[in-house]
């Protein structure tokens, strides 16, 4: 039987036909799809800017449904998780990211930069290291590195703070030499603490050498070598404040002081002290001189002079404190009354916070800065 090519050239038309309508469909549903994962897009864009965060959650959602590959959708969810607290959330999103084989190597580092922000905003230090260690080498390192410090600082692992420090300071994204030095001295306090003294006087004298501006390994070198009876050389280390950091002399008044009678060298700290406060006149400073100098002039004619200079109702009250009025029970009343009076005056307070604390502070309670708290207390700021 012969075959019959008329169903043949008639098929041709036909396939075509149909190939032609499929492709068409094909286009249709592509350009429908695309068409609406902008427009979901820019719909969760202006609840945002709107501050809807809910229907942006779910006007993104619907984005990524109708164009799973798109990575900045997943970015803009995962972020908005997390800054409505839905960390768990926001931790898969960033996860399923790390997953996808199609990622550019930025693309990468920029979702594990954002999984290690989760787990920090989370609470989870310890994920949030592991996390942000593995940025060392990418644009991300220097936000990596100050997020360690902090996770550090509040773990008070002084010794991973003092590396990263280390790290910072060394890649010139600022002056961290003073951080170091606050660091060691935490060391050195716990090493003193658990009893290791040589460990401890190693550690503020490497504290020293590399902050030397800094007050406070002077001053905690000083207070250990007085401890140990080492009293002279804690007089000298305490005369170096002079030179590197006069403006915290108030701070080491008493201790100066103590530390002057113990050695025979009150002369030599009274002339020291006196000149501070000549420069700038202090409470601290001049308890500190009268405590030295006992016989060239009353103690109350000293907060006489002082008023002069001037107004302290600190110092007055002193003064009245010394000052034999006729009825002892209205002179006790006065005085308690102002005591209570001068108390909340000799706070300090922290530049950063305004956080008062009877005792001086390098480290903030309250905002965690460090060295916020100036050297004189809060009547004469």
């Amino acid at each position: 039987m012969d075959f019959d090519f008329t169903w043949v050239l008639l098929g041709f038309p036909i396939a075509f036909t149909l190939g032609w309508l499929a492709s068409r469909l094909d286009l249709r549903q592509m350009r429908i799809e695309n068409r609406q994962a902008p427009k979901a897009y820019f719909r969760g864009l202006n609840f945002l800017l709107n501050e809807q965060q809910d229907q942006a959650i779910d006007a993104f959602i619907e984005a990524v449904q109708n164009d799973p590959d798109t990575s900045e959708l997943h970015f803009a969810l995962g972020n908005l998780f997390r800054r409505r607290g839905e960390y768990e959330r926001a931790v898969r999103v960033h996860e399923h990211l790390m997953s996808r084989g199609d990622l550019t190597q930025p693309e990468r580092d920029r979702a594990q930069h954002a999984l290690a922000l989760d787990f920090l905003k989370a609470g989870l230090l310890d994920r949030a290291e592991v996390a942000l260690r593995k940025l060392e080498g990418t644009s991300y390192e220097e936000e990596a590195r100050l997020a360690l410090l902090s996770i550090y600082e509040r773990s008070r692992d002084w010794a991973h703070a003092t590396e990263i420090a280390g790290k910072l300071d060394s890649a010139n994204h600022g002056s961290f030499s003073g951080r170091q030095a606050h660091y060691l001295c935490e060391q050195a306090h716990a090493a003193s603490a658990s009893g290791d003294t040589a460990q401890s006087l190693e550690t503020l004298q490497q504290a020293v050498s590399l902050a030397p501006a800094s007050p406070r390994p002077l001053l905690d070198l000083a207070k250990l070598q007085s401890q140990l009876g080492r009293h002279a050389d804690a007089f000298t280390t305490l005369l170096k404040l002079e030179k590197n950091a006069p403006q915290s002399l108030p701070l080491a008044a008493g201790l100066l002081g103590n530390i002057a009678q113990q050695c025979g060298q009150q002369q030599q700290a009274l002339d020291l002290l006196q000149a501070s406060y000549a420069a700038a006149p202090s409470i601290d400073l001049i308890e500190a001189i009268i405590k030295l100098d006992t016989g060239s002039a009353e103690p109350r004619d000293r907060y006489v002079r002082h008023l002069e200079r001037e107004a302290s109702l600190v110092v007055a009250a002193k003064w009245i404190a010394g000052e034999r009025l006729g009825d002892a029970h209205q002179h006790s009343l006065v005085q308690r009354a102002l005591d209570k009076a001068t108390k909340p005056l000799l706070r300090y307070r922290c530049a950063a916070c305004g956080f008062e604390a009877t005792q001086h502070f390098w480290h903030c309670p309250g905002c965690q800065a460090w060295d916020s708290y100036p050297a004189r207390r809060i009547e004469e700021l």
